[in-house]
């Protein structure tokens, strides 16, 4: 299984970026998809999941400004981020779990600055 993220950058306080995660090479759908974010000397955080592609999850530092969602029948999730801020600055990863096996991508780039 192969999980690859896009839609990474560069953005001023107060802007918007949406990441993709597409997730490929099973023959089943993948159960949960999510996003962590590891900033430079911190650990890894998770940020938000989507399960069964309805039940959405988030962590309290985002609530209200990212939303996930996936895309229907399809191993893609998004996360569209509003409202960012320099501590929203981080690798963003996606992990995908199917059949209780859990695969990660490499991640995606995102810096918040002025």
């Amino acid at each position: 299984v192969q999980v690859a993220e896009s839609g990474g950058g560069a953005v001023q306080p107060g802007g918007s970026l949406r990441l993709s995660c597409t997730a490929s090479g099973s023959i089943f759908t993948a159960h949960t998809m999510g996003w962590y974010r590891q900033a430079p000397g911190k650990e890894r955080e998770w940020v938000a999941g989507v399960v069964s592609g309805a039940i959405t999850k988030y962590a309290d530092s985002v609530r209200g400004r990212f939303t996930i969602s996936r895309a229907n029948a399809k191993d893609i999730a998004y996360l569209q981020m509003n409202d960012l801020r320099p501590e929203d600055t981080a690798v963003y990863i996606c992990k995908v779990t199917i059949r209780g096996r859990d695969y990660w991508g490499q991640g995606t780039q995102v810096t918040v600055s002025s």
